[in-house]
């Protein structure tokens, strides 16, 4: 084996996530295509995308539960082909939509699946993520709100400690404070060297909890990002306030993507090296000036609204 290919292997080994080439079609129907992809252990990595794009059908491919047209994937080290049991003991996996028996109720749902990994988890740890989620464990699951039901399933993800946490969108339906709670416990899961990929439509909620961030596309991974990174490269805002009145044509210098407003105020749109931008700024007397960093959802829809898409991995 060439010193490539060595590395290769133990890149995929060390990595908790590891695909190549992952494609999966429905018939003639899309999927996704061509996926490349490798999720640090102990990161908290974010995936984004639309509805269709392709998010789920990474998620389920991932974890074994949809066969790939083409490619290969690998979580922990282990082909999730060959050892999918093995992959799912040691993954927690919240699905985008959670399919619950009505007449069970929370204790008996969240045992029902401890029995089924063969491994019951500490009953602190049930108390505890229980207590922080204000979960109702004693009710029959007919009887719960949407939202009551999803804190069963981060739950039944958490308890058993795995080692990744897979997460469709796991703070849907959930009330601000236990958004907040999940914020937390998933800081703490990442502390101990846990690993965290979550799909979200959330933007403030990847730039709180996310060290990365994958955005897919048409089935296509269009960029692979540290998040501090993104921001620093993407489109911006500054809105400046002038002492005179300042033409606009001034104004339009390399890195102003639009200057909105006239005279003594001005909303600017930056991208790229602002030092270009602050220096034509600053050639004219400032009463106030606010840079507002761009939000991770400006970037979003910055790269699917035409942008360069973004640097691969």
């Amino acid at each position: 084996m060439g010193e490539g290919a060595r590395n290769a292997v133990l890149d995929a080994d060390a990595a908790a996530i590891h695909a190549q080439g992952l494609t999966k079609y429905y018939g003639k129907s899309r999927g996704i295509v061509d996926v490349t992809l490798v999720v640090r252990r102990a990161e908290t990595f974010g995936f984004l995308g639309p509805n269709g794009a392709g998010k789920t059908t990474t998620i389920r491919t991932l974890l074994g539960m949809v066969a790939p047209t083409r490619g290969s994937a690998r979580i922990l080290g282990l082909d999730v082909r060959r050892d999918g049991v093995a992959v799912r003991a040691h993954t927690g996996y919240v699905p985008g939509e959670c399919g619950f028996w009505g007449h069970l109720t929370g204790e008996q749902f969240l045992d029902f699946i401890s029995g089924l990994r063969r491994r019951r988890p500490p009953t602190a740890r049930r108390a505890e993520l229980a207590s922080r989620l204000d979960a109702e464990l004693g009710r029959p699951l007919r009887h719960l709100s949407r939202g009551n039901k999803q804190k069963l399933a981060l739950i039944q993800a958490l308890e058993h400690e795995p080692e990744l946490l897979i997460l469709d969108e796991p703070t849907s339906s959930l009330d601000p404070l236990v958004q907040h709670a999940v914020y937390d416990i998933l800081a703490e899961e990442r502390a101990h060297g846990r690993t965290v990929f979550m799909s979200s439509h959330n933007m403030a909620e990847v730039e709180r909890t996310c060290d990365r961030v994958g955005i897919i596309r048409e089935g296509r991974l269009v960029a692979v990002e540290e998040v501090a990174e993104l921001k620093r490269r993407h489109v911006r805002q500054m809105d400046v306030t002038f002492a005179v009145d300042v033409p606009a044509e001034a104004l339009r210098v390399e890195g102003v993507r639009s200057a909105q407003g006239g005279g003594r105020h001005y909303l600017l749109t930056v991208a790229g090296n602002i030092n270009r931008v602050l220096n034509c700024v600053a050639a004219f007397p400032i009463e106030a000036m606010t840079f507002q960093e761009a939000s991770l959802e400006d970037i979003f829809l910055e790269i699917y609204g035409g942008g360069n898409g973004g640097r691969g991995q």
